[in-house]
């Protein structure tokens, strides 16, 4: 046995009567959608149901499953106390599963619970499913800061798990869309919110899995997307299944977008390895960017992989251009892993006696001494893009209107407290957001006094 079908479902609480009251009306295009999807499950009559959720135990390096023999949840936080969901644990699955993560080498098990109720997320298909059908044993997974990638793998050990104990498996997929499709929705409006629900849904009628690992991380972040990596997982679960894709409904009348779809498993397809796809196209990009890495690039390429294969500096290399050598300005070293960020660490004025030192030292330590990232590995090497940004002079501005995201950096400045914001970022659209995250890493509370510099960079790639 292996995986029986798999299924994308939504979890609005307010899709049930005792927290709707009346609203759950206008969506009741979802709530069809949603029995026809459980009917469907009914009829498979599944061992155990796998739901990936994002509202369990999320850790950015490790995949969290639940441990134990049963769960139970309520409503009580969305005003509904009196409706609970009961499941029972397929501990065996469970077990299965985190030694073959461990083989794969993925981060995944039972550890760091600190609520075992089950989360609505969870218990929303599972109240429809249970409308129908209720012969199951439940194994929840909750999501991760790691990539796409691991998270697509980890659905391919599931799969194996299924396929070990003989356990006939419906996979869900636990959900929503956009959450920035209305001005009066929870997240405002944002542009990239109906063109990624239109993208998403497109990939899901059609069965492309391949896009759902494509999707650039600024471009969900801008959109407010809630399970896209809960479908990565369970495209991995069908890694070269041959599939027939139905999406049963769409809508996204309280600015959120629901999507329900249905994906019956029709035998076996070897061309549907979404990620051998995927590497082999990210490994032609990283080829193509590497073959036009300039002369500040292939410095910081150079410096980090010297460290981490040898445990050594790498020394200045002959040939580099005059001003690397002879001018000296502060220096910011970022690494890019799948589109994520790695690791940067700079410096805001030089500390070394030109920028060549300048880039090896925080090569090095944007690699390994970044307290938001595990160091980089020897494995994870040949997979990082790199970025140099030269400052230049920093000067005094009075306000956010001397400021421009696209042109400058800012810096600010509140006694020993100091937090810097580069240029032309991702996700960054206005100086006050640009203010905010700088004086977060500075640790300035926006009611302290602050004063604001700003600046130029060079980037090179």
């Amino acid at each position: 046995m292996s995986i029986a079908g798999a299924f994308i479902m939504p979890h609005p609480p307010i899709i049930f009567p005792e927290v709707g009251n009346g609203e759950e009306g206008k969506i009741q295009n979802t709530i069809d959608a949603y029995r026809q999807a459980a009917r469907r499950i009914a009829a498979l009559k599944p061992d155990t149901v796998v739901v990936t959720s994002p509202h369990t135990a999320m850790y950015a390096d490790y995949f969290h499953i639940s441990p134990g023999e049963r769960a139970h949840g309520d409503f009580a936080r969305f005003g509904a106390p009196d409706v609970g969901i009961d499941a029972e644990y397929d501990s065996e699955f469970v077990q299965t599963l985190t030694d073959l993560a461990g083989k794969a080498g993925l981060p995944a098990g039972t550890f760091g619970e600190k609520d075992s109720s089950l989360d609505h997320g969870t218990m929303i298909p599972l109240r429809f499913v249970n409308e129908y059908f209720t012969g199951y044993r439940l194994v929840r997974i909750g999501l991760s800061g790691l990539s796409v990638l691991d998270h697509y793998r980890l659905g391919k050990c599931v799969a194996q798990t299924a396929e070990e104990l003989g356990r006939k498996t419906v996979f869900i997929a636990s959900g929503d869309l956009s959450h920035r499709l209305k001005e009066d929705g929870p997240y405002g409006f944002a542009k990239e919110g109906p063109e990624f629900d239109s993208q998403v849904t497109g990939a899901m009628a059609e069965g492309d899995f391949l896009r759902f690992l494509t999707f650039r991380p600024d471009f969900c972040d801008a959109a407010a997307e809630c399970g896209l990596r809960s479908f990565i997982i369970m495209a991995g679960a069908l890694d070269g299944k041959s599939v027939e894709p139905e999406l049963l409904s769409y809508e996204g009348p309280f600015g959120v977008g629901y999507g329900v779809c249905a994906f019956s498993v029709a035998g076996s397809d070897e061309s549907r390895r979404f990620d051998v796809m995927y590497e082999a196209e990210q490994r032609e990009k990283l080829d193509i960017a590497k073959s036009n890495e300039d002369a500040y690039v292939k410095l910081a390429r150079l410096s980090l992989e010297t460290y981490v294969k040898t445990g050594k500096r790498t020394e200045i290399p002959g040939g580099l251009p005059e001003e690397m050598l002879r001018d000296r300005a502060g220096a910011f070293v970022s690494l890019k892993k799948d589109g994520q960020l790695r690791g940067c660490i700079g410096t805001i004025g030089p500390v070394t006696g030109c920028v060549a030192e300048e880039i090896v030292r925080n090569a090095v330590s944007a690699g390994t001494e970044d307290p938001r990232f595990s160091p980089v590995t020897a494995r994870e090497l040949p997979t990082l893009v790199y970025s140099v940004d030269v400052l230049a002079e920093p000067e005094p501005i009075a306000s956010m209107k001397e400021l421009d995201v696209k042109r400058y950096g800012v810096i600010v400045t509140s006694g020993y407290k100091r937090g810097l914001l580069l240029p032309n970022l991702e996700g960054v659209g206005t100086p006050e957001q640009q203010v905010s995250i700088a004086l977060k890493k500075a640790g300035i509370r926006k009611a302290e006094s602050y004063s604001m510099e700003r600046f130029e960079v060079v980037r090179h790639k």
